[in-house]
This record gives structure tokens, C-alpha cells and sequence, in this order.
């Protein structure tokens, strides 16, 4: 008799990491099964688990995921992407997107049955990213789409429904401003080199050349001749002040004039620093006072960052942006909306609550006249019968002195299910700290408009000065204050499914003001918790600045936190690698995996010893 199979999944796992090594042309490249995220490093892959019912979905997800990974790890060469890869952040998400498809499409055209195995990856993410169902090109990354356009050019086939709708709200853009660049596609395919000079051609062509960095291909004598003629054409005065060629490097798009003012302005101000030093000189009599210092700078992190104005900026408590009855309503709408979840959400924190209250340090009072009887000393009683019983209470001392920020991006890309999970997720968390004396701040952000509200109106109204520096009107909401009991405010959460609330997302301010929040607190200990599914996009402000003006903010305020050490900085991103910009930071590719994610990393923060902690021992995740 054949003994039976313990998981019938086990069999079709095998055959399929057996497949995967094959593709791959690596006998040795290991095959893994997990519920984590997907993942390929130079050892193997991580495919997403298969239950033992082994539905269709988890077939094809499993193989489609097997077979990009396997394509990948044949056709791309790490170190020809290292040399061709852009500097800047958006063109590295293209850059990085054309390369997957360009390896797909490879297989396509080698190995055929790669593509219906693809195509059904593709449309499980496009579905559970909502992409079947939105309007606006601006819910969906760039980089995504001219991912797709590569795919469906190379390969000839029809993209799934939700990704081809994706797809079309970019197309024009891409094809009119690249369509000459793309007609070499075909030809630059098979060779990775080429096909990355394309691909920096197409990022140039929609926009990005400044993030392109220098040119791989430059003969270094004519990087040494263009830097020699450079420095005969300098002044002798340029490079004396550091902080005029750093304020050039971050705004490289000022125009000349604007430059010539600051030479001027700058002259004005060492003159009048020679005034203040020498006790001799003095103003002539009926001259106008000195000018008073500029104004503080808007950043702490980068002084040379520029808002255009804040007068149209708000922070503002949830409660004041809906009525009482509304956010009711919205309130009973999320819990009714994310039922089913909540049970699995409340068994991750009860498991955190568990972890936090083992750390909790309790000793013993002896010698009681009441309390639990004391077996350890009942041997004095039975050898000398006439000594009383002895009794202990256990004392509990409090939880360490601990602040708990929680920072969601409400940004209109976390429309639908990543909202009404983030906010489940933080409500439920919230009860659980502060069950543990552990408070809790939430806190969100956001614009008060699209395409720059009422500071663009005030820019085009003012002739539209050059470099005008961020260029929009903030939103920065608060759901909860550390001090305000959770009962009082738990309807605020429900000010996220409010229809047109999420819109643009600037995180670096939105991470400033959240950190001075925390740091203004008396706690001994400060965490702060960033949720976000993207990097900072703001169409008004990028449109008129350098395309990386806001992700170097978000970079240099990122920087700032964690070496101040004042807060402990850790960040989830949600289909988005956010661990190119945090130290501690984790990705997940599912919004359904945002609770796990939440109670782990914040349990993992309180399991540390904080000594180590601030010796550098904890490390990145993800």
C-alpha cells in the first residue's frame, strides 16, 4: 500500500522548485515557500505559500511569481544595472520596472508558457492595487505603467483588464513624449547594456534627465578635459563659500538672474557683517537701520528646502472636519466594511499585548499578613509550628514611560482597502498600547487640494516666480492625541473613508511636524511609526521644481530624526520600498499583511533591550 501524501500541495511545490531552477539555468538556487512577501537574493526565492487546498489563484500566483523570478535571475546581470542605474529615486522605479518587463518579455519569447503564468502575477497585483477601477493617471506610479507598455510592446500580447486600464491612462502620455525612443525596443532587447541606455533615453524623454546622473558611457579623459575647462572658466571666488554651492547644487534650475540677485544679496549681507564687527563704524545720521535678519528657514532638517507660502497650511483636529453625526456614520461604515478582518487583527494584539506585559520588570512583597501564602517559607513553619504563615503580593511597577506616533499617508494613491486597513489597524493597536499605559498618537497627511489649491492660485497671480519651492497647500490631521482618551475620540478614524479627503502626499513636512510633536513630550521613551505606500508626489511642486526637490526633503529629514536619536524612527511600506530611505523600515507587497507587520515591528521595538538600542543593534527588516 502507497503511503499517503501528508499535504497534497507538497508534490506540485516540489515539481515547481524544480521548474524555477531549471528556468533559471541554477541547480543550486534555493526554493522557498512563506506567507511573507515574495523576494529574490543571490541565494534563491521566496514564492507565496500554497495551501493544502491549493486553489486555482494560489497555482497560478505561485507559478507566474516562480517564473518572473526565474527570468530575472537568466536574463539581468546585476552589475550591468548597477552601471547604468539613474541616481534619482522616480527614475529608478523606471528604470528598475522596464528592466522586470524587459526580462518577461525575454521569456516570452523563449519559453512561451512563461507568459499566460505572468500575466496571471500581473493581474492578481493589479487587481488588489484597484487598478481596474480608477480614472485618474495620478493613482497609478509611472514607473508601473511604462512597465507595462514595455511588456506589451516587446511581447505583443494583451495585458489583464486591470493592468491595460492602468496602462491607458499613461499611454499617450508616454508614447508622445518617448514614442520615437521606444521604436528601438525590439532591437535592444536582448541585450541588457543597450536596453538600459534605451531606457535612460525614455526616462530623459518624460521628464527626468536630472535624475539620470552622469553618463556610464563617458570616456573618463573627457570627464577629465570638461572638469579642467570647467575650473579655468570658474572665478577665482567660486568654491569660497561652501553654502552658496550647496544652495546651487539643490535648486539647479534657477535662472540667471535669480542667481545674480543672490550674488547681490549676498554682498549685502557680508557688508553689513562688516558694519556690526567694527565698534568705529557707524550708520550715517538719517540712513535707514540695517535690514533684520532673514527669516527662519522652514526646515530644521534642510535649510535651503522653500515653501512658497503657509498661509493656506492647516493642522487640524479630525472632529473639525465632519460633524458628529458624519463621522458616526463614516466610523459604523469602516467597521461594517472590514468586519471579517478584525478578528485577525484583534489575535495579533492580544499577542502584542502579551509581549509588552512580559516586559513589564515585577517584583515581590514579603512577609504579609494577607496575600498568596508564601510556599517557599513554609518550611519555617513546619519546624517550628507556632510561626505565623507568611504571605506575598506581587507589585507590578508601571510600563516604561512610553510615546507611540502612529503617521498614515492619506494620500489619494491609499484610496480604498490600504485606508480602511491602516485605520482598523490603527484603532485596534491604539486600545492595545494604551491597555499596556503605552499612549498613542495618530496622526495623518495630506493636501487641502489637488494641483496646488490656493498657493498656486497665489504663485500664477504673482507673474509665477521661478523655483518657487513647494507649492501646495498642507493637511495635517490629527485622529488622536496622546492625552485624549481613546473612547472620546474613536469615531475619528472614520474621517478616512470621507469621499474626496485623500489627495497628494508630501511626506518630509508631514515627518517634521510629527517628530516636533513627539519630541516636545515629556515621555522617557518616543517611537514614531510611518505608513505610506509611495514617495512624496505632489504634481504642483514638481512641475516647477527639480523633479527631486521633495524626496531630498523627505531624505534630509529622514537623516535628521535618526541621528538626533531623540525618537526611534521605524517605517511600513505598503507595496513600496521604503527601506531605501529608513534605516528601520520593512515592505509588504499585501495591504491584507499591514496588521502583522504593525504588531510585529512595534513588539519587536519593546522586546530590544533599549541599551542596545542606542549602541545601533537593531536592524533593518525586510
Amino acid at each position: 500500500m502507497n503511503k499517503p501524501v501528508d499535504n497534497p500541495a507538497d508534490p506540485f511545490k516540489k515539481a515547481l522548485a524544480e521548474a524555477t531552477r531549471t528556468m533559471a539555468d541554477d541547480p543550486e538556487m534555493t526554493v522557498a515557500y512563506s506567507v511573507d512577501p515574495p523576494g529574490m537574493n543571490s541565494e534563491g526565492v521566496r514564492l507565496p505559500q500554497v495551501s493544502r487546498r491549493m486553489t486555482r489563484d494560489e497555482v497560478m500566483l505561485a507559478r507566474g511569481t516562480a517564473d518572473a523570478f526565474a527570468l530575472r535571475r537568466r536574463f539581468h546581470d546585476d552589475s550591468v544595472s548597477a552601471k547604468y542605474a539613474p541616481t534619482g529615486q522616480l527614475a529608478r522605479d523606471i528604470y528598475d520596472a522596464m528592466e522586470i518587463a524587459r526580462c518577461e518579455a525575454m521569456g516570452a519569447r523563449v519559453m512561451p508558457g512563461t507568459a499566460t503564468n505572468i500575466d496571471a502575477k500581473i493581474a492578481q497585483e493589479a487587481d488588489r492595487r484597484g487598478y481596474g477601477q480608477i480614472t485618474n493617471p495620478q493613482d497609478v506610479p509611472l514607473a508601473t505603467a511604462a512597465g507595462y507598455l514595455v511588456r506589451a510592446r516587446a511581447t505583443g500580447r494583451v495585458l489583464p483588464a486591470s493592468a491595460q486600464n492602468a496602462l491607458d491612462l499613461w499611454r499617450g502620455f508616454i508614447e508622445d513624449q518617448g514614442g520615437g525612443t521606444l521604436e528601438t525596443l525590439d532591437a535592444t532587447l536582448p541585450d541588457q547594456a543597450a536596453f538600459a541606455r534605451l531606457a535612460r533615453r525614455l526616462i530623459a524623454d518624460l521628464g527626468y534627465a536630472d535624475q539620470l546622473g552622469d553618463d556610464p558611457d563617458r570616456p573618463e579623459e573627457d570627464e577629465a578635459k570638461d572638469q579642467a575647462e570647467e575650473d579655468e572658466d570658474s572665478p577665482e571666488s567660486e568654491g569660497e563659500d561652501s553654502d552658496e554651492g550647496d544652495e546651487s547644487e539643490a535648486s539647479p534650475e534657477r535662472s540667471q538672474e535669480e542667481q545674480e540677485d543672490q550674488s547681490e544679496a549676498q554682498v549685502t549681507m557680508d557688508d553689513s557683517a562688516d558694519m556690526e564687527m567694527g565698534d568705529e563704524t557707524e550708520a550715517p545720521e538719517g540712513e535707514a537701520p540695517l535690514e533684520p535678519p532673514p527669516p527662519a528657514p522652514y526646515s530644521d532638517a534642510d535649510p535651503n528646502y522653500t515653501v512658497y507660502t503657509t498661509d493656506y497650511d492647516e493642522e487640524i483636529r479630525a472632529e473639525d472636519l465632519a460633524e458628529p453625526a458624519e463621522l458616526e456614520r463614516l466610523r459604523a461604515y469602516l467597521d461594517q466594511q472590514l468586519e471579517p478582518l478584525k478578528g485577525a487583527v484583534g489575535r495579533l494584539a492580544n499577542k502584542l499585548q502579551r509581549r509588552l506585559q512580559a516586559q513589564q520588570n515585577r517584583s515581590w512583597l514579603f512577609d504579609l499578613e494577607e496575600g498568596i501564602l508564601d510556599a517557599g517559607r513554609l518550611a519555617r513553619v513546619v519546624a517550628n509550628p507556632t510561626t505565623p504563615l507568611s504571605f506575598k503580593w506581587e507589585k507590578d511597577t508601571e510600563f516604561r514611560d512610553t510615546v507611540v506616533t502612529l503617521l498614515l499617508d492619506n494620500s489619494g494613491s491609499m484610496r480604498g482597502r490600504p485606508i480602511s486597513i491602516a485605520a482598523i489597524c490603527a484603532d485596534v493597536l491604539a486600545r492595545t498600547l494604551e491597555r499596556c499605559s503605552v499612549k498613542v498618537e495618530i496622526l495623518g497627511f495630506t493636501t487641502r487640494a489637488w494641483k496646488g489649491g490656493q498657493s498656486r492660485e497665489r504663485w500664477l497671480a504673482n507673474g509665477r516666480p521661478q523655483a518657487p519651492g513647494r507649492l501646495n497647500d498642507l493637511r495635517h490631521i490629527i485622529y488622536k492625541s496622546a492625552d485624549a482618551p481613546w473612547r472620546r475620540v474613536r469615531p475619528n478614524l472614520g474621517l478616512m473613508m470621507k469621499e474626496g479627503l485623500l489627495k497628494e502626499n508630501i511626506d518630509g513636512e508631514a515627518l517634521e511636524w510629527a517628530h516636533r510633536r513627539l519630541a516636545g513630550r515629556q515621555e522617557v521613551r518616543k517611537i514614531l511609526m510611518v505608513i505610506s505606500d509611495g514617495a512624496p508626489v505632489d504634481d504642483s511642486t514638481l512641475s516647477v521644481n527639480p523633479a527631486s526637490f521633495l524626496e531630498k526633503h523627505l531624505r534630509d529629514v529622514i537623516a535628521m530624526v535618526e541621528k538626533r536619536r531623540a525618537v526611534e524612527l521605524i517605517a511600513i511600506g505598503i507595496g513600496h520600498d521604503v527601506t531605501r530611505y529608513y534605516q528601520r523600515a520593512v515592505t509588504i507587497t499585501d495591504v491584507e499583511q499591514l496588521a502583522g507587520a504593525m504588531t510585529e515591528q512595534l513588539a519587536s521595538l519593546f522586546d530590544k533591550d533599549p541599551r542596545a538600542q542606542k549602541r545601533g543593534a537593531w536592524r533593518k527588516a525586510g
